[in-house]
């Protein structure tokens, strides 16, 4: 609990839920939201790390989880902070 803290006081906007990490991105529109994912699902591929996620219009909701472990792992947050940088020239 107290080195999931840490890691979330140095991930911008991410909070954990239960035993999952959870954001929501808002974008301008709904084209800014449709072009965060394709370049997310690419690197959750290549971490073969993948995330619930869920996009309404402008809005993409997140949860991050790592299933091996039962709950939130390393993997989670480096997933999380390259979301960020992902998002980081898209958000309105």
């Amino acid at each position: 609990d107290a080195q999931i803290a840490a890691e979330l006081m140095t991930t911008d906007g991410w909070t954990r839920t239960g035993d999952k990490l959870h954001r929501s991105f808002q974008f301008a529109d709904f084209v800014g939201a449709f072009s965060f994912m394709p370049g997310a699902a690419l690197v959750a591929e290549r971490m073969n790390h993948h995330p619930d996620w869920s996009n309404v219009y402008r809005t993409v909701r997140v949860d991050l989880s790592t299933h091996d472990v039962g709950g939130i792992s390393m993997l989670d947050f480096e997933l999380a902070r390259s979301m960020n940088a992902i998002a980081k020239p898209l958000v309105g």
